[in-house]
């Protein structure tokens, strides 16, 4: 059977590959990817379960690239994970506006990596 994919963008070295690794861990395929512009593109040709995001960007806006995935038919089914600063919660509220699945605090993303996917994969 085959692994499935998750797409990981993430400009910050940690948690960013520790995400890689842990999912790596778990049993999926990872797509690590570091700049925001490619992202859709990305998922429109790989076709991914699950897309995990950094939300805060030295530049530019990952909300942003939320919002036009979820426009966009083709792949607005798949979920996004989110994750920031817990003391980021005007970042946090944009990311889940855009259209992201679920939020979580950077800190806490990689204990309960597990439950956030569960969660993110339910279908509603």
């Amino acid at each position: 059977m085959t692994k499935p994919l998750a797409i990981v963008f993430h400009e910050s070295l940690l948690p960013g590959s520790q995400i890689v690794n842990r999912l790596t861990d778990l049993g999926w395929r990872v797509q690590a990817v570091n700049i925001a512009a490619n992202v859709l593109d990305l998922v429109r040709r790989e076709k991914p379960m699950i897309l995990l995001a950094e939300l805060a960007l030295r530049h530019g806006d990952f909300c942003g690239v939320i919002r036009d995935l979820k426009q966009d038919a083709d792949i607005a089914h798949v979920p996004v994970i989110g994750y920031t600063a817990l003391k980021n919660k005007k970042l946090q509220n944009d990311a889940v506006k855009a259209g992201a699945r679920l939020v979580a605090a950077d800190s806490a993303v990689l204990d309960q990596l597990p439950q956030l996917l569960e969660h993110a994969l339910a279908v509603e």
